[in-house]
């Protein structure tokens, strides 16, 4: 039993029959998940956990009482998971920096594991196995400095300690030792305080942003989550965010007027009757209503492009753009390598592929299946109506009535896909991304749909050539966006697949991934929508959380990123006729979107992006046919 901590199992690694330990251990994992339901399997893959499954690595023919310890671990780390941690809290809790949310999750999960441990002996000696495992297999023995020692692990290994009184695992070297005497000389009144939340997840949570305050790696719980002059932000909110903002934030957005509606339509019956009192920046928009855009009284204008003046109006400012670029794949990389990185994907995610591909055939089965569910009726020729014979009979001089079956149409349709390429999606995240983006693109053209797939990121780390342009400058206050963008076409509308398949291969390449300013991606992929011809433009966010560019932060309020993009958001959701949709790896990014879903893991990946597009065009489908109206260009 995981447990018990049961080493009952043969010492001479001879072969034995797995199939009743794995038994015993689903039980186990049950059992501490509170959850009968849990489906755990065992598999030759990544151990992980998604919704109600965990995934733990397949037991060998000759297992060593280590390796079956090891797998005990794992069960008893993601059982613990389910059973101790809230998702909500937690990412409502998280800071935004990319290294501060990694001690966050790191110290999240030490959190879990240390409440079983000091409940079970077993689970202590299973889950000491497992960092054992672990912490050898990352060669973290052999790390000498502290430039080299990740900080999140020493955090997690520092928590665990101070709360089951445990050692760091001898595997894991001098990591803790590096790093010790900073965070208990910036942060040792938080340390001394974890041991009387460790139940409570929310306090627990609390005193980690406080300790990542003090070691000046995070905002104060609360600075980063509320500004006064955030547009979108009512003047009565003075408190940190609670559980209830997302609910109240749709409210908001939604607005007071608006009559209850699907998400997809709601932006539609917006834009064609006028109605925007409830948009989180409309205050903004109507005390303009007397400048020279307002060119026709009573009538809604959509603009080509409703972001020539929109920074100005969030109070938005780039201190340059001079160092910007757009570029293509063939451009950041040669072919050859292009060649290798794409060899290098297609290895990676070789056991994901039969998954996902079942997926597009299925999203691909349902379009073509929608393409042909429309009819026009009352013809003089065609199938005749069976649903008119009634007429016929009340009254034979009634003519027979014809029906033909003709497309939705959705052919005239085009997709962007837009990969945040951030440093926090490296590793499985960014090649899952990849890889559905791949199939996702050759699924859709073959229903007659365009797709393009687009990623962001920035040149450089800590600012690039922007920031020494302003420390060139003086430092002036308040300088804004303070880093150079690099937003990547990977695949152009109308490039047909088998031309572009490779260029995905980019985002392997290692220095790729750097910060992420996901406002002005936004900005960048829906301007780029809207040159577009097609009637049909669908817009795709696949990002792992908000924005962050550490130097734009640090010379900036702690949200003005984040601000940003919701302000951006509200005016694609509201104000174009572009279709927004999010969904966020790991990450909760319902606060931001109004259609959006949030995964755990990245294996969920190719699962969201297939429904998401199948829901988006059953739903158009389903307008058609129920005869609602349709948006009108112009």
């Amino acid at each position: 039993m995981a447990g018990r901590g049961d080493n009952s199992k043969p010492k001479s690694g001879g072969p034995v029959d797995a199939e009743p330990f794995r038994r015993a251990l689903t039980g186990c994992v049950r059992s501490i998940a509170g959850d009968g339901e849990v489906e755990v399997v065992f598999a030759n893959e990544r151990p992980g956990m998604t919704g109600e499954r965990i995934r733990l690595p397949d037991i060998s023919k000759r297992p060593t009482l280590h390796e079956l310890s090891v797998t005990r671990g794992l069960g008893d780390s993601m059982a613990l998971r389910k059973a101790c941690h809230d998702a909500r809290i937690h990412a409502t809790m998280a800071p935004q920096g990319t290294e501060a949310r990694q001690i966050f999750d790191a110290v999240e999960q030490a959190r879990v594991e240390a409440i079983g441990a000091k409940a079970m002996d077993g689970v202590a000696q299973n889950i000491t196995s497992m960092l054992e495992e672990k912490y050898a297999r990352a060669n973290y023995g052999a790390i000498e400095r502290q430039q080299d020692a990740p900080i999140e692990e020493a955090m997690a290994l520092l928590v665990r300690e101070t709360l089951t009184g445990q050692k760091p695992p001898a595997a894991a070297g001098k990591v803790l030792d590096l790093w010790r005497s900073f965070i208990t000389d910036n942060a040792a009144g938080g340390v001394d305080n974890l041991a009387s939340v460790i139940e409570d997840q929310q306090a627990f949570a609390r005193v980690i942003r406080d300790m990542l305050t003090a070691m000046n790696m995070a905002e104060k719980y609360g600075d980063d989550e509320a500004d006064p002059d955030d547009t979108e932000t009512p003047s009565d909110e003075d408190q940190p965010r609670s559980e209830q903002e997302n609910e109240e934030a749709a409210e908001d957005e939604a607005g007071q007027d608006a009559a209850p509606a699907e998400e997809s339509e709601t932006a539609d019956d917006e834009m064609e009757d006028g109605e925007m009192d409830g948009a989180e920046i409309s205050d903004e928009e109507m005390s303009d209503e007397g400048d020279e855009d307002s060119e026709t009284p009573g009538e809604v204008k959509r603009p080509n492009h409703p972001f020539d003046d929109f920074n100005e109006k969030v109070d938005y400012t780039v201190f340059t753009e001079a160092f910007d670029e757009i570029v293509t794949s063939e451009e950041l990389c040669d072919e050859a390598e292009l060649d290798r990185l794409r060899a290098f994907l297609d290895k990676q995610l070789a056991h994901l592929q039969g998954a996902v591909g079942r997926l597009a055939n299925r999203l691909q089965r349902r379009l073509m299946a929608q393409q042909n569910r429309s009819w026009e009726f009352d013809l003089e020729e065609g199938y005749l109506d069976p649903a008119r014979l009634t007429r016929l009979i009340i009254d034979p001089m009634q003519p027979l009535s014809f029906k033909k079956e003709k497309d939705t149409r959705f052919r005239d349709t085009v997709v962007t896909l837009l990969i945040d390429n951030s440093g926090s999606m490296r590793g499985r995240p960014i090649t899952v991304a990849a890889t559905c983006a791949d199939i996702l693109a050759r699924t859709l053209e073959r229903c007659g749909v365009k797709v393009e797939i687009l990623g962001f990121t920035t040149k450089a780390w800590k600012g690039g050539q922007s920031r020494e342009s302003w420390l060139a400058s003086g430092k002036p206050q308040a300088p804004g966006r303070l880093n150079d963008l690099r937003h990547i076409v990977y695949k152009a509308a109308d490039a047909p697949w088998r031309r572009a398949r490779r260029n995905l291969g980019l985002m392997m390449r290692e220095g790729l991934l750097k910060e992420n300013i996901d406002g002005e991606a936004l900005i960048w992929a829906h301007n780029r929508l809207l040159a577009r011809t097609e009637q049909r433009r669908i817009l795709m966010m696949i990002s792992d959380g908000a924005p962050v560019d550490d130097s734009t932060l640090s010379v900036n309020p702690g949200n003005y990123l984040e601000r940003h993009l919701r302000a951006v958001i509200e005016q694609i959701e509201t104000r174009s006729p572009v279709e927004l949709l999010a969904i966020g790896i790991g990450h909760d990014v319902t606060r931001y979107y109004r259609r959006a879903v949030t995964i755990v893991d990245a294996d969920e990946l190719a699962g969201a992006m297939t429904e998401q597009l199948a829901s988006l065009f059953g739903d158009e489908s389903n307008r058609r046919r129920s005869g609602a109206p349709r948006r009108r260009a112009g």
